[in-house]
């Protein structure tokens, strides 16, 4: 007999009567639910450790509980292994256009996480270091042939040179996967969900992350560099934060080119592969354009 994920989640002692839960959209590396609980409703997100991927649901669980204790994050009620269960909050979730139009509260979100949940993470943590993802993704691929596998040199010194450019950085516990979709606004305040790929890494990968997952112009790029540094950047900072940019679409890149090998999913990758490196060679070309 197939026990099925909504059979699962049925099961759970959690409950204080017999529950339907629903699928909601919106996860590539796990399947969400929402429960109704009496009057309460909770989210429920199930996925197994993918630790390929940098994802371990032990680490997704201290960020989640550091980010409930930081007041950024709703409450987690419950957990086991591959299983979460948290307060659902009722409310806009965002698109790029709204991250845009709500940046200054957006980047005081982040900024808050990057301050808060840092104190209140307790436990053992994972590290995301950027460049440790990157080249780790591009031996995988290099290893199993992918289809792009004559890219992946090139790939590789452009990962090198975007360290470099960074030079010595800041450490904060980071959210290292800012999409629209991770900000929900209730009407009075704006909430920061999804801690799958929490981990210690540099601040300027979020803010990197959050222009090109929401795709900033330039002037956008400037108001948030001012918002979250309390001060107007400078040519140094502006190249910085581009290398972080170009590094996060290489990153997206190269998780959706070894998604392709191993996900299960029904999604497209080989489409969301093509999407980003467009991306990316387009914000590197400003990169080494600014650089010069």
């Amino acid at each position: 007999m197939t026990i099925t994920a909504a059979d699962r989640i049925r099961a759970l002692a959690f409950w204080s009567g017999p529950v339907d839960p629903q699928p909601l959209g919106g996860g590539i590396t796990n399947s969400n639910f929402l429960v109704e609980d009496g009057p309460r409703r909770y989210v429920v997100r199930l996925g197994d450790d993918i630790p390929l991927h940098n994802v371990m649901r032990f680490n997704e669980r201290a960020a989640a509980l550091a980010a409930e204790a930081a007041g950024v994050s709703p409450a987690l009620r419950y957990f086991e292994p591959g299983l979460i269960v948290i307060d659902f909050i009722e409310g806009h979730t965002f698109t790029a256009a709204d991250v845009r139009a709500e940046m200054p509260r957006v980047v005081e979100l982040v900024k808050t996480a990057h301050r808060e949940v840092t104190r209140h993470l307790r436990g053992p943590a994972l590290s995301f270091w950027t460049f440790h993802v990157l080249r780790n993704y591009l031996s995988v691929l290099a290893t199993r042939r992918h289809r792009l596998t004559a890219e992946l040199p090139r790939l590789a010194r452009v990962a090198e040179r975007l360290e470099s450019r960074l030079g010595p950085s800041q450490t904060v516990f980071g959210h290292n996967d800012l999409l629209p979709g991770n900000f929900i606004d209730d009407g009075k305040r704006l909430w920061l969900i999804d801690w799958d790929y929490g981990g210690f890494n540099t601040p300027l990968f979020d803010l990197g992350n959050l222009a090109s997952n929401n795709e900033f112009d330039r002037g956008e790029r400037e108001a948030m560099l001012a918002f979250y540094f309390d001060r107007q950047p400078d040519d140094a900072l502006r190249v910085r934060l581009q290398a972080m940019i170009v590094a996060s679409l290489l990153r997206e890149s190269l998780w959706s080119m070894v998604s392709e090998l191993d996900s299960t999913i029904a999604f497209d990758y080989r489409a969301y592969t093509a999407a980003n490196l467009f991306r990316f060679e387009r914000a590197l070309a400003e990169f080494e354009a600014m650089a010069l």
